[in-house]
């Protein structure tokens, strides 16, 4: 427990858990500084400049982006949405079979419910059995607590959370105890039967059937769309939250080592050799690097050391890293779906250096973000799951350097990987090049820009433990330890005082949780300083506004929900 009053907080990492701690932190009163290896904010959400086209990496959904939810309130505490437009699409993700047939998993219970039937008859029974699910899931939504941690609250509050609960409780307790691998064999249909895996875009095997219905409902909600100027929008605008709350951001500073004196930690030592003194350090910086290099492995406890000694080792216990291919098109291509999965035969799956599962998600990203790019143009963004360990193999070099650009050290500069790493890059960008091309004629031709990122990309701009952008995954031993450490003891390191976690290592992936992290923290921060928690929503822009593009074969009119505010439509060309 801390001892005398503590007011100042050094926060390690920019990213949203880091900059979420830092507006908490200050609507609290506590005088914050948040230090940053990277030049910009975001960490993984994040994009990039390529001539005229801008590169968006990440929000393809956006879990609270529209009203009737909790994670809604925390996006709007932290100025992240004000003043923008929401994108919104009828169609969460197209699964496109290797014999051309595709099944549209529509977000609406009716609009599926008639395309899966359509689609096979003879599975009538399932379909009807997962809808009825879905429709139940929408529901409980708003119930879904996300403002305050499980573990501060008292036995009034967990009761009330569990009576809400009672409605959806045989919606729960079946989704959550099936593995969509499991419920998806059940169906006769062989592209069902596969498809169903993909609807979150990749194959997520440890996955039970509970978060596909929770993405589908947000998203039938309106809730999980994207947000205009996209994820390094998203990112710059939360910074601009924290700044008018009179938090400071120090840019290309690398932190080395958290100081420690007396079991407290008192500040944090730079890569340049400054020490800075706080009276609070937040890490919400890469876990295994937090622990193990910035505390040097000091105050792990038997659950800790077993997580960052062993289990993080593990088949599936972290989320794998990308490769991605962004390509600048000098044509609209308005046929271009905005989102789909293309399932892969085992030819096809040989040319994908780490690919964890025979798919590829390909969106016409232009469709989202329509800014990003010049008019009449578009970007493509191709993604599969990737293992780090043959990246790591053909790299020659470094994976990280930091070096001096005009006096200033900087840390996410490029490195020398060596000829065989960039072969490997192309042959994969090139084999993604071909499938489009088939599906899209003219499209390579149509190339006047070209990036491509691996799992060893990610872990030069962030540091990321083998190239994850979401750390621990959910529903296996590594995200449930870590949650019911948290839940029993609080973001915190036993033994060590005046130390927190934040960010995705101290909840289980996803940005809404990444915020939310920043939000628990400093729960966790107010009560050891005896303080009342409190958070307000941001007013200095108005709130958003929300627009729908119908997607699939007929697009019908989409009903969206009751009392939903400031709605439009617009219509994109048919598929």
């Amino acid at each position: 427990m801390p001892s005398g009053k503590r007011e100042s907080m050094i926060i390690i990492g920019a990213g949203l858990g880091g900059l979420s701690t830092g507006c908490y932190a200050q609507m609290n009163g506590y005088k914050t500084q948040i230090f940053e290896m990277h030049e910009i904010p975001g960490g993984c959400c994040t994009a990039w400049d390529r001539g005229d086209f801008t590169f968006d990496c990440c929000i393809s959904w956006l879990l609270g982006n529209g009203p009737g939810n909790e994670m809604h309130q925390i996006w709007l505490e932290l100025g992240a949405l004000q003043g923008k437009q929401m994108r919104h699409f009828d169609v969460f993700n197209i699964v496109r079979g290797r014999d051309g047939r595709a099944v549209y998993f529509y977000s609406d219970p009716d609009r599926l419910e008639a395309h899966l039937l359509e689609h096979s008859p003879a599975d009538a029974k399932l379909i009807r059995d997962f809808v009825k699910g879905l429709r139940s899931f929408r529901k409980a939504l708003a119930v879904y607590p996300f403002l305050k941690p499980v573990g501060l609250m008292g036995r009034w509050e967990r009761w009330k959370m569990l009576a809400s609960f009672l409605p959806y409780f045989n919606a729960i307790r079946k989704s959550i105890s099936v593995l969509m691998t499991d419920y998806s064999a059940k169906f006769k249909d062989p592209l069902l039967r596969e498809a169903f895996n993909f609807i979150l875009y990749e194959k997520h095997q440890n996955f039970p059937v509970l978060p596909f219905y929770f993405q589908l409902a947000s998203h039938a909600n309106l809730s999980a769309g994207v947000p205009e100027h996209g994820s390094l929008g998203l990112a710059k605008s939360i910074e601009e939250r924290y700044r008018r709350l009179g938090g400071q951001v120090h840019y290309n500073a690398k932190v080395e080592e958290i100081l420690v004196e007396d079991d407290r930690a008192v500040g944090i030592r730079l890569s340049d050799g400054r020490e800075i003194r706080s009276d609070i350090v937040v890490s919400a910086a890469d876990g295994q690097t937090t622990l193990m290099k910035f505390l040097k492995g000091r105050y792990l406890n038997d659950t800790y050391r077993k997580l960052y000694t062993q289990t993080i080792a593990e088949p599936h216990m972290v989320f794998p890293g990308y490769f991605i291919t962004f390509l600048g098109l000098n044509k609209p291509f308005p046929e271009g779906e905005p989102c789909a999965t293309y399932l892969l035969d085992d030819e096809e799956a040989q040319e994908m250096l780490g690919i964890r599962h025979p798919s590829i998600n390909v969106q016409f990203r232009s469709q989202h973000y329509p800014e990003l790019a010049p008019k009449d143009h578009c970007i493509v963004y191709a993604t599969y799951f990737c293992d780090i360990a043959p990246w790591r193999a053909l790299n020659e070099g470094p994976e990280q350097v930091s070096r001096k650009r005009k006096g200033e050290e900087l840390h996410t500069l490029p490195v020398r990987r060596g000829h065989e790493y960039h072969a490997a890059k192309r042959r994969v960008s090139n084999a993604m090049i071909r499938l489009l091309e088939k599906r899209y004629p003219g499209l390579k031709d149509s190339i006047v820009v070209r990036d491509v990122s691996s799992p060893l990309t990610q872990v030069r701009y962030t540091g990321n433990f083998d190239g994850t952008v979401l750390g621990w995954q959910p529903f296996v031993e590594s995200g449930e330890t870590m949650e019911e450490e948290i839940k029993k003891h609080g973001p915190v390191m036993q033994g060590l005082s005046n130390f927190y976690i934040s960010g995705v290592w101290a909840t289980t992936g996803g940005l809404i949780r990444a915020a939310a992290a920043g939000r628990h923290v400093m729960h966790f921060i107010c009560k050891d300083d005896g303080r009342d928690f409190t958070a307000s929503i941001d007013d200095h822009a108005p709130m958003p506004t929300h627009l729908i593009h119908p997607v699939g074969p007929s697009k019908p009119a989409y009903a969206p929900p009751s009392g939903f505010p400031q709605l439009a439509t617009t219509r994109t060309a048919s598929t």
